[in-house]
């Protein structure tokens, strides 16, 4: 039995699946259940104001009828803050830059 180690090989990087960003079909789904059940809110709270007008003090009704009047405030933030892009530090990325246009005297004849 030899006690020494092998030196180490250069293995390939991998990539792990947990570290992978939700599909763009699954994301999408996501937000959309997450806006149709804020809607879903919104009705019963409508709905609410409108049966318990009668048995609750007025301010109740005035506060679901508020509510339901931001929920689609709210859900349509909620539902557009989806995939969020990451800036990776791996990428590469060159920055160029533009030099100015040259002066008029130094274009020429046009010939």
């Amino acid at each position: 039995m030899s006690t020494r180690r092998r030196a180490a090989r250069a293995e390939p990087e991998v990539h792990r699946i947990t570290s992978a960003p939700e599909s763009l079909s699954d994301d999408l789904a996501r937000r959309q259940r997450r806006y149709l059940w804020q809607m879903g809110v919104r009705v019963l709270c409508f709905v609410a104001a409108g049966l318990l007008w009668s048995h609750v003090p007025v301010a109740v009704s005035l506060a679901l009828i508020t509510a339901a009047a931001v929920l689609p405030y709210v859900a349509v933030l909620l539902a557009n803050a989806g995939r969020e892009r990451r800036d990776a530090p791996d990428v590469p990325f060159e920055a160029r830059q533009i030099d100015p246009a040259p002066r008029h005297d130094e274009l020429g004849d046009g010939q």
